[in-house]
């Protein structure tokens, strides 16, 4: 067993711990960092999973953080295929799966999520599939090739792009099941949801809401058809669960870090644990937002990103807070895309129309803008981010209508385009 030291470790192979080692270095950092990561692959941009890299439009190449010869340059080491097995928080010492011992100043856990996993008769088959890492996207483009129909199961963002992504790229015939009545109206509302619902049915997807798994049949060991709770059976050729995912906090339960509410690691506004020292980012962090006033958990990878720079920041003593509105942006193939900045749920109002295909969604807490989504109105993205961030009353009627200009709302300046 060999023992050495390094300044800055960072445990996660994902875009949190990466950014995080870029920032390091371009930010001043002159100490050793090294980033420990699980998986086979370099970090890499995980929504190309379902889209581009999926459709066959990205190579792994440019699917990558950075080229390979990046992280030499940088004098960064990585270690792919390599897990943290203990965190010994009070004596700053991390135990490898190669069981080599690392001593550190200081750490960033970003350690991210595990699908979730179903639990229904079936679910051993062959021709099942979960998404998360590169294998997996192949695996299902190898499958989706030889296949005439699949199933996804959950109406979510995995299951709607994933369903564009194989009728659009190999003209497979796609049904979706989800509880939900109509798709992403968890995070959207039935009134935005059920416009992608259309775009999806639009283009040949089959939407069935409101019904759930019940088990997976088949023969000689491979997935044939979907039996759903409500007496649906679904024949398929292949199947893909966007079930959603759980914070992998597992590590950072082991070494004692405090927990939220929400499950993730609990941290400050600068993401510190309640270890000094020991900062989270990513799935598994759930800070203490300065944007909306309360702990907040958020995955998704632009979260993870930003989150990285700020933890990187702090990593060197800056004490900054994650101040940032997070973003995200989600397509179905080439026919609809959305930008979002949240998160947050209220009332909607609707600039623009939905049966257009061009609109923006403004979603209310009293009168204060928490959260946008746009379609082919990006423009109005930095205006949602400045009324989210200073939280001036926003007049309903002036979100609404096309000839206000969104710059005025809050600045006390006519609101009424000249």
């Amino acid at each position: 067993m060999a023992r050495r030291k390094v300044d800055h470790l960072l445990i996660g192979g994902g875009l949190a711990a990466a950014n995080c080692a870029r920032w390091l270095r371009e930010e001043g950092a002159e100490g050793s960092v090294l980033l420990v990561g699980r998986e086979f692959d370099p970090p890499y941009n995980r929504p190309p999973l379902s889209k581009g890299y999926l459709r066959g439009e990205e190579s792994k190449e440019e699917v990558l953080f950075r080229p390979d010869e990046w992280w030499g340059e940088q004098d960064i080491e990585l270690l792919t295929r390599t897990s943290v097995m203990k965190l010994d928080a009070g004596e700053r010492v991390a135990t490898l799966s190669t069981k080599d011992e690392i001593e550190f100043g200081t750490a960033l856990l970003a350690t991210g999520a595990n699908v979730r996993r179903l639990r229904a008769d079936g679910a051993e088959l062959d021709g099942i599939h979960y998404l998360r890492a590169f294998g997996n996207s192949e695996a299902i483009r190898a499958d989706a090739e030889q296949a005439e129909r699949a199933v996804l199961i959950g109406g979510s963002y995995i299951g709607c792009e994933v369903a564009a992504s194989l009728t659009a790229s190999l003209g497979v015939q796609c049904s979706i099941l989800m509880m939900e009545e109509v798709t992403l109206e968890r995070s959207f509302g039935r009134e935005v949801g059920g416009f992608f619902q259309r775009v999806l049915e639009e283009h040949g997807v089959e939407v069935h809401g409101g019904d759930e798994l019940d088990r997976f049949e088949g023969s000689q060991g491979r997935v044939e058809r979907v039996i759903t709770k409500g007496g649906r059976s679904l024949d398929c050729d292949c199947v893909i669960v966007g079930a959603g995912v759980m914070p992998d906090v597992m590590l950072a339960r082991s070494a004692g870090l405090e927990l939220g509410d929400a499950g993730g690691v609990r941290c400050s506004s600068g993401l510190e644990s309640s270890v000094p020292g020991i900062f989270a980012a990513g799935d598994i962090c759930e800070y203490d937002s300065p944007v909306h006033g309360r702990p907040m958990r958020i995955e998704h990878w632009d979260v993870a990103f930003n989150q990285g720079k700020t933890a990187a920041l702090n990593l060197l003593g800056r004490g900054v807070e994650h101040d940032v509105v997070p973003y995200f942006f989600s397509d179905l193939a080439d026919w609809a895309s959305m930008e979002y900045v949240g998160p947050g749920s209220g009332e909607l109002v609707v600039r623009g129309a939905l049966d257009e295909g061009e609109f923006t969604a403004f979603y209310l807490s009293g009168e204060r803008v928490v959260a946008a989504l746009t379609v082919g109105r990006s423009d109005d993205l930095e205006h949602a981010r400045r009324l989210i961030t200073e939280g001036p009353a926003a007049d309903r009627g002036e979100l609404a209508d096309r000839d206000t200009d969104l710059a005025s709302l809050g600045s006390g300046q006519p609101t009424a385009e000249t």
